[in-house]
């Protein structure tokens, strides 16, 4: 896999994880995979609610992670914003940005305002998640647990930036 990832100190306590790859497909149908709730079902887990600008939604991911979060910003098919756990003490923000790359997609994901310990925990898992969408987009089975476990000790043994 052709995956780039970082994870880097925000402040005293909190960090972000990024993670981007190229995937064979264009842009429209790369945000089609990450927006519609059928097709993230086939890589990241079930997602439902008012899935509009402003709106709310309920997801159960794969990684383990339940709970509620908040469309903040969706300008297709280019920059996806979310808030996760909006408004309790384990909110955080994912951005996603697609970009045109010759006959490719660039996507690039980051989550900000983890706790600086849970750095390698959730860069392992979004890379695992990306790998994920790349397999779904040619049919392909979520392998995600399997991934995480073999990706961990990478993140643990990487430098905070």
């Amino acid at each position: 896999m052709s995956i780039l990832s970082s994870m880097r100190q925000l402040d005293d306590t909190r960090g972000a994880v990024r993670v981007e790859d190229v995937y064979d497909t264009d842009v429209e149908d790369l945000w089609s995979a990450c927006t519609r709730p059928e097709r993230l079902a086939r890589w990241i887990g079930e997602v439902t609610g008012d899935l509009r600008p402003g709106g709310e939604f309920r997801a159960s991911w794969v990684s383990g992670w339940a709970g509620s979060g908040r469309i903040d910003v969706c300008e297709p098919p280019r920059h996806l914003a979310l808030t996760l756990d909006p408004g309790t003490e384990a909110e955080t923000r994912v951005e996603a940005w697609l970009r045109t790359q010759d006959e490719q997609t660039l996507l690039v994901v980051e989550e900000r305002g983890l706790p600086l310990d849970d750095l390698p925990a959730h860069g392992a898992g979004w890379q695992a998640h990306l790998e994920d969408l790349a397999r779904s987009l040619v049919g392909g089975a979520s392998v995600w647990r399997e991934r995480w476990t073999v990706l961990i000790p990478e993140y643990q043994r990487r430098d905070v930036e």
